[in-house]
């Protein structure tokens, strides 16, 4: 008996205390043990770093791009303009006699319901009360082009003929010259321009 007893007062008794400080430091090991674990890499450090070459901007459009949106030929006008004023003015004194009367009324025809155009793409005759009447000719259809003086050369016609044999008379035009001029290098003609000579209005 007395051995037995040694044996139990031997064994060592915990106390609260020493129960709760034990297992704090249990827990204080634990968390040591977790922080001491190799870290996970992260993708933005071990990312493999590349180099991206660009030898043009990537929103420069391309020749193919920028040939496909250009604009076409735009249309400047030359001339633009109705028959000369000194036509409607000389027809004008010229009306009070009565045999002259059916040129005024041609010439004030002319002055208020005539018009010409002359661009880099074509040449337009609009006429009309309401300028319903139009034609219109490109210059690769002209043949020739020939003027005829008015008045002394302040104002003259220019007849165009074209490749089919149709002439277009274009009457009382201011500049004529120019115009007729213009025509021909259009029409890639031969630049020695065709004069009649002088009539009267």
């Amino acid at each position: 008996m007395a051995s037995t007893s040694a044996t139990t007062s031997t064994a060592p008794i915990l106390s609260p205390a020493t129960t709760s400080t034990t297992h704090h430091s249990l827990q204080f090991s634990t968390k040591l043990s977790f922080t001491k674990l190799p870290s996970i890499p992260s993708s933005r450090t071990n990312r493999p770093h590349s180099k991206l070459h660009v030898s043009s901007p990537t929103n420069k459009p391309t020749a193919t791009t920028s040939k496909s949106t250009s604009k076409p030929t735009e249309e400047t006008i030359f001339f633009d303009g109705g028959a000369h004023y000194g036509d409607l003015v000389a027809n004008l004194l010229l009306g009070f006699t009565l045999l002259w009367l059916p040129l005024t009324l041609a010439a004030v025809s002319r002055a208020f319901f005539l018009r010409y155009r002359f661009t880099n793409l074509r040449v337009t005759v609009i006429s009309g009360l309401t300028g319903q009447d139009r034609s219109d000719f490109s210059y690769k259809v002209i043949k020739d082009v020939q003027v005829v003086p008015r008045f002394v050369g302040e104002w003259g016609d220019i007849v165009i003929t074209l490749k089919d044999g149709t002439k277009v008379d274009l009457r009382s035009v201011p500049k004529f010259r120019e115009i007729a001029q213009y025509c021909l290098s259009m029409a890639g003609q031969s630049s020695v321009l065709k004069e009649s000579e002088a009539k009267g209005f």
